[in-house]
């Protein structure tokens, strides 16, 4: 190697962690810049600019239909994208899938993530459900929209839409809004199902006799009260097929359909002679736009372990190269699968219960109120991210772990460290450069032999998570990439159509004054609220986690 080659891969090293180390450290300067705008704006750009820019640009060169580029592959988004071109079929040699899927079989009790809520795996599962959606029966293929569009709440659809919105018949007073019920004094999705029984509540079905709506996931061939359960579960009328998988999924959901009527009210009453569609519209309009600050400027800055906190400036956008129509790839796809995250049990009520309690049951969410739930969910800590801390109500999920594992080869991903070169990070030469843990080395060792051969699926997980994050390193960067380059690229926030001609002044001054679930609680908290519930008590980042301070 010559001595250029030698200082280029030396700076190669350098910058990044130099870049990572002022970051992570000097707390009391970044207030400092925080509280200047136009420093702030400037670092917030170069931050997201940084993260987008560190991998190619969209379009994919390919999609999981071929492997090679087409005009079909480069237009039909009815398939998943792909992020790095495939291996070919004669390179993958791969220890076997149920070998490989051991690596997630838990081990001992279940460890805590020392920074996160349960609030946090909850939002990503809300937020990706919206947009993550590989069909089952063909994993090359997907059902999403591939935007952030808050489709667990508003359908997927126009015919999902129509059948969630009230009935628009231009009453005076309730324009605009979505379908709810009133139950103890609080708003709620209306039921799906006709309390009782298994038969779909008649505003959900086309002429036909079929649902309108997404069958809820988790569901058999016949509905869960069809061996008499149905006295202790409740499903509700909702967008995606995701969001009653848990009643916590549902309090999000419900969160957001309280927030659309309130707007659609106020914009009703502030804008005389607007139709029932557009008090609709414009509602919908600052709530998918408030969702996406929330996704940033709370959930992402959950996850950095930077000082600064980023904030969701449209402007970033506007020139960005990054700045191209949305298309899910199979490795976002993938990297999703959080399971390990979900702990076994949580708070409810004063008491620790099985966080199985709530599965495609919204009974307690009803009976407790949604401030409650929010407290309760804020009080919970997460579980850690990583190999074989997976609860064990969800060891069934290991079928799932195996399909991903599956899915991984079937569509000949590169390996871990061909990503880590993607996103622009050097690749690992030895697994203590993954994980400190002796005996997750050795595991890993004997299976792949080499880091070069560990699985992409495997890599995300396998490595320890950074300072001051939740996140792996790999996943922490693909998570990033993602959610600036998919969120601020939303059309509603390009330049000429984010302003109050779209959202209403009212509705600017609503947009600039949220950023955490929290602002949206507040709005929307209901009747008898915990006396001692307070904004500390509704976030992703626990009340006990302290930054620490990395060295270079």
């Amino acid at each position: 190697m010559t001595g250029q080659a030698k200082r280029s891969k030396r700076r190669d090293k350098f910058v990044p962690r130099l870049r990572v180390f002022v970051l992570q450290n000097f707390a009391p300067f970044w207030r400092v810049v925080e509280r200047i705008p136009l420093l702030a704006r400037l670092v917030n750009g170069l931050i997201i600019n940084t993260a987008c820019n560190a991998s190619a640009f969209r379009p994919h060169v390919m999609s999981t239909l071929c492997d090679y580029t087409s005009w079909t592959s480069l237009t039909d988004r009815t398939y998943l994208g792909r992020a790095v071109p495939p291996l070919p079929a004669a390179a993958t040699n791969c220890p076997s899938i149920e070998d490989t899927t051991a690596l997630f079989v838990p081990q001992g009790p279940q460890q805590q993530c020392p920074k996160s809520t349960l609030l946090f795996p909850i939002f990503a599962q809300y937020l990706t459900d919206g947009f993550l959606r590989t069909s089952a029966t063909d994993r090359t293929r997907t059902t999403s929209n591939h935007d952030i569009d808050l489709s667990p709440l508003y359908g997927r659809t126009f015919a999902q839409t129509a059948a969630l919105r009230a009935k628009p018949e231009q009453v005076e007073g309730r324009k605009g809004r979505l379908k709810s019920q009133l139950i103890n004094g609080e708003e709620f999705p209306p039921e799906l199902y006709q309390l009782g029984t298994s038969t779909l509540s008649p505003d959900f079905v086309d002429d036909h006799g079929l649902s309108l709506l997404d069958k809820p996931l988790g569901m058999g061939a016949d509905p869960p009260w069809a061996n008499g359960e149905h006295s202790r579960r409740r499903l509700f009328a909702v967008g995606g097929d995701r969001v009653n998988s848990t009643a916590l999924v549902t309090m999000l959901n419900t969160l957001f359909l309280r927030e659309h009527n309130r707007l659609a009210g106020e914009i009703e009453a502030r804008n005389a002679g607007w139709d029932d569609t557009r008090v609709f519209e414009t509602a919908r309009n600052i709530v998918i736009v408030l969702f996406i600050k929330i996704v940033i400027e709370e959930y992402i800055n959950h996850i950095s372990s930077a000082c600064f906190k980023l904030r969701a400036d449209p402007q970033v956008a506007w020139r960005a190269p990054w700045n191209r129509p949305n298309w899910m790839t199979v490795e976002f796809a993938l990297l999703y699968r959080w399971h390990s995250l979900v702990p076994e049990t949580m708070i409810w009520d004063g008491a620790q219960i099985e966080t199985a309690a709530i599965l495609l049951d919204n009974s307690k969410l009803v009976e407790a109120g949604l401030a409650k739930a929010f407290q309760w969910a804020g009080k919970t800590p997460a579980a850690r991210l990583g190999l074989h801390n997976t609860a064990i109500f969800l060891e069934h999920q290991l079928t799932v772990e195996s399909l991903a594992i599956k899915q991984n080869r079937d569509r000949h991903l590169p390996g871990y460290n061909v990503y880590r070169k993607a996103m622009g990070m050097n690749p690992v030469d030895d697994f203590d450069c993954m994980t400190g843990d002796r005996s997750r080395q050795k595991e890993l060792l004997a299976l792949y032999k080499s880091p070069d051969a560990v699985d992409f699926y495997v890599g995300l997980f396998a490595e320890d998570p950074g300072l001051n994050t939740p996140m792996p390193p790999l996943l922490g960067a693909m998570v990033a990439l993602d959610a600036f380059s998919q969120a601020l690229n939303n059309p509603l926030l390009s330049k000429q159509v984010y302003c109050k001609e779209t959202f209403t002044a009212y509705g600017m001054e609503v947009i600039e004054g949220t950023a955490t679930l929290w602002d949206v609680l507040s709005r929307n908290i209901g009747p008898n609220p915990p006396a001692d519930l307070r904004a500390e008590h509704v976030r992703m980042t626990r009340p006990d986690w302290r930054r620490r301070f990395g060295s270079f």
